[in-house]
């Protein structure tokens, strides 16, 4: 194999492959007619980006993908050249070699499952900051550590859960296509969100998962996701809400929380047409601060973990939110007042003052 490369879009494409792979994943490097392809497979997912290339001879090469995105990443050269010597991959600029053991095992790209629809990327990328930032990241528990993926005739619905709180995303279709269900995981989409680019496809076949858009595709094995759902969260006795601007109510909670216990845990006191934080620890002092609220319903006053509600409120930065407040334990509901595209229901569990 002998090829040359713009060396910023050869980075770019094996940076993203290996970032979407197991950090002992080999890559592997197709140059032919059509230019080049890098891919790769672990045992979770699979990955396969295009890239612009002149190739001078054609072949395949499996290399480790760490080291390769290190080295071109770190290069300033316009253009790189990577040509096949004896049993090593050599990346070479003007004044400079760097050369890359060629690993034994084959490893063969798998195909795309097929596509069932597609949706905006930017709105994908936006629901899934907040949703996949949701669940757990305790592999100790599989089962939480995934979004779960559900497809219906003109909306795709996200969802995932770390069981103290759950995000719910809804957004636009662009296309009808077969029914998705699929628990995927959370680590994997966040990351391929980042990436995504223009109108992203949906692929599934019951085993496997997978997003693709120009020049990029990637799949992975999916789970039963049928236990994830906002049903299994009561949200029917809601008896107070208010109503008040999310970026204000973030900077309020950054602020008091400074004084919160270990746990981190703060009060919300609802008045008449105010909301009250409050928070105090022995020896760092006490904090509260109020903000002006549209209040329907009873007084109450819940406590929460600071860091649930930034989490919460990020998602809805630059609107205006109803947190609507059920009595004992059950969950807060946190919606837009008026949402968009991306419709984000946040659900967090109170927790026990002290």
């Amino acid at each position: 194999m002998d090829l040359t490369a713009a060396t910023r879009s050869l980075s770019s494409a094996v940076s993203a492959a290996a970032r979407l792979l197991s950090a002992r994943s080999g890559l592997l490097l197709r140059a032919g007619r059509d230019g080049l392809t890098v891919g790769g497979n672990d045992s979770e997912r699979a990955v396969r980006l295009t890239c612009d290339a002149v190739v001078h001879t054609d072949g395949e090469v499996l290399v480790p993908a760490g080291p390769l995105a290190e080295t071109l990443r770190m290069l300033e050269d316009d253009l790189v050249r990577l040509v096949v010597e004896g049993s090593r991959l050599a990346v070479r600029v003007e004044g400079g070699r760097f050369a890359l053991p060629l690993l034994s095992r084959e490893l063969l790209l798998q195909e795309m499952p097929p596509k069932v629809s597609e949706v905006d990327g930017a709105a994908l990328a936006s629901a899934l900051r907040t949703v996949a930032g949701t669940a757990a990241k305790d592999d100790a528990l599989p089962m939480f550590t995934g979004v779960r993926v559900q497809s219906f005739s003109r909306e795709l619905r996200l969802t995932a859960s770390d069981r103290y709180r759950m995000a719910v995303a809804t957004l636009p279709l662009r296309s009808e296509g077969e029914p998705v269900d699929a628990l995927v995981p959370a680590g994997l989409l966040a990351e391929t969100a980042k990436q995504a680019r223009g109108t992203v496809g949906l692929h599934g076949d019951g085993t496997r998962f997978g997003l693709s858009w120009a020049g990029v595709t990637v799949t992975t094995a999916v789970l039963d996701a049928g236990f994830l759902s906002e049903k299994l969260i009561e949200s029917s006795t809601v008896d107070t809400t208010v109503e008040v601007s999310a970026d204000a109510l973030a900077a309020a909670v950054r602020r008091v929380g400074v004084y919160a216990d270990e746990r981190r845990v703060l009060t919300l006191e609802v008045g008449d047409s105010h909301l009250r934080l409050a928070s105090s620890k022995q020896d760092t002092g006490e904090a509260e601060e109020t903000l002006k609220a549209e209040v329907s319903g009873g007084r109450t006053s819940p406590s929460f973990q600071a860091r649930y509600l930034l989490d919460a409120l990020q998602g809805f930065a630059g609107e205006r939110v109803r947190l609507e407040i059920q009595p004992g334990m059950r969950a807060c509901v946190i919606r837009a007042v008026e949402p968009g595209d991306v419709e984000l229901t946040y659900y967090v569990m109170p927790m026990l003052p002290r």
